[in-house]
């Protein structure tokens, strides 16, 4: 749908990400980049394929304007290279900042009224009694010494720093450590 979409825009160049838009490493977004020019115009399906984040969003449309790049958003029905686009992007950016915030404020004042109620969040302190029954038995086969802590973890399947983790909750001194 994005790939006909851009096709009828007449779309010269049409560069895929073949891997999640939200990871850093993005290479055809800097293969874009790389040869931008002057004059030239982004179309984009919709402004989230683009950016990772809102803040991403807004570096790369900055970045696109200080080249005299365009950028079009076919589905957001935004246009950069004309004054109201401009004013409809920033709007939308400004609202997406806004309700960000709101959201930011309403938890903390939701965590401020829950601790003046005596209620404390986060997770609770210590290991499940799964874990716990796994922490034993890293105990166990690392005071043993007859396998090696990636041994003792794959065995348990669990990582090197969960194993770690697990020995110094026992009260476990590790060999060559402390």
């Amino acid at each position: 749908m994005q790939l006909d979409a851009l096709n009828k825009e007449g779309c010269e160049q049409i560069f895929q990400e073949k891997a999640s838009g939200t990871k850093s490493e993005r290479h055809e977004l800097s293969a874009m980049q790389q040869i931008l020019r002057k004059g030239d115009v982004i179309y984009i399906y919709k402004l989230d394929r683009l950016g990772r984040s809102l803040k991403h969003l807004l570096e790369l449309a900055s970045d696109f304007e200080k080249k005299g790049v365009g950028l079009v958003s076919l589905n957001d029905h935004i246009d950069t290279t004309t004054a109201q686009g401009r004013l409809i992007f920033n709007i939308f950016a400004s609202l997406s900042e806004f309700e960000r915030d709101l959201i930011r404020e309403r938890t903390k004042s939701g965590l401020e009224a829950a601790r003046a109620r005596g209620r404390k969040g986060g997770r609770s302190r210590g290991l499940s009694k799964e874990a716990e029954r796994t922490a034993m038995l890293a105990q166990t086969l690392y005071n043993e010494r007859t396998l090696g802590v990636d041994a003792i973890a794959k065995e348990l399947l669990i990582s090197k720093m969960t194993l770690y983790k697990y020995l110094r909750h026992r009260g476990v001194k590790i060999h060559g450590k402390e």
